[in-house]
């Protein structure tokens, strides 16, 4: 049975019951990466990865205006999409919380401006932004990709509030 909506804020949705079924929608894992000014690799993890066109070849993600990387993806040009492989949870935890130095042992190549990219991911999409939009309390990032890596190892899953490997999910359908 479904649950009933609950209504707050502005547009009588609450944000909790929407996150819930949000979560509904399977989704990739990325860390999103670029560098600071002084060259220091910035990553988050980020869901929120999506394809726009393919002609011009664009995607965009969004990050919360509280981020505290948010300086770095503004001031730099250029940033990487590290599509996460299935083998890389604990990776994508460590870079969805806040921490002093993420790469710390972390292995890495740099790329096209600098940016980093994870070594070990399902695939990387070099990107330089193409445009910035406000939404809400994110900024919605649109990149032209530059350069793609398919590296051929099974993604990272994530859907309703926990990791998931997708060949598990394909054998629980049959």
């Amino acid at each position: 049975m479904a649950k009933a909506a609950r209504e707050t804020g502005r547009t009588g949705i609450d944000p909790r019951q929407l996150r819930d079924v949000l979560g509904a929608f399977a989704t990739g894992v990325v860390v999103v990466t670029t560098q600071r000014r002084d060259g220091e690799p910035v990553g988050l993890t980020v869901n929120s990865f999506n394809s726009v066109s393919l002609d011009p070849p664009l995607i965009l993600w969004s990050l919360s205006l509280a981020a505290p990387s948010l300086p770095a993806f503004r001031s730099h040009d250029f940033f990487g999409i590290n599509i996460l492989s299935e083998r890389q949870r604990e990776l994508c935890v460590r870079f969805a919380r806040p921490a002093a130095d993420k790469f710390a042992g972390v292995r890495f190549d740099r790329s096209v401006g600098g940016t980093p990219l994870l070594h070990d991911a399902a695939a990387h999409l070099v990107c330089r932004t193409y445009a910035r939009y406000p939404g809400g309390d994110h900024e919605i990032y649109v990149g032209e990709v530059l350069s793609i890596e398919d590296f051929a190892r099974p993604p990272l899953v994530f859907h309703q509030g926990s990791f998931r490997r997708l060949a598990d999910m394909i054998e629980h359908e049959g």
